[in-house]
């Protein structure tokens, strides 16, 4: 799966999703660091790179209709220490097949995924 990691996720993530056979991008790669979300979204769709975020903005389905991009998974951890944000986001990705949340949008929280589709 190809997928763009937002400025909001640590770059440190890129490994160990790769390691999962992840095509992996960040939005630093692509020099996209403090840019609008609607060009880091842009940027997604055009390359076919499901978003991964936790920017809550990202969640608002008329600006981002689920069928309208390659996915966008948000991710709401219990903490935000960047190592916890990190076990969790990997956690995810580790045992979720993305395919099947390609196009949609996917709300991950510690007991729950929210899933909207097109």
């Amino acid at each position: 799966m190809k997928l763009k990691l937002d400025e909001n996720l640590s770059r440190y993530l890129k490994a160990p999703l790769a390691g999962l056979n992840h095509d992996v991008t960040t939005a630093a790669d692509e020099g996209l660091l403090s840019r609008p979300d609607a060009e880091i979204a842009a940027a997604a769709k055009a390359e076919g790179r499901m978003l991964l975020t936790l920017d809550l903005d990202f969640a608002n389905v008329l600006a981002y209709p689920p069928g309208s991009h390659a996915g966008i998974v948000l991710f709401r951890p219990a903490t935000l220490g960047p190592l916890e944000v990190n076990r969790f986001v990997e956690a995810f990705v580790g045992r979720q097949d993305l395919a099947a949340l390609v196009g949609c949008l996917a709300i991950v929280e510690p007991a729950r995924v929210r899933v909207r589709r097109p």
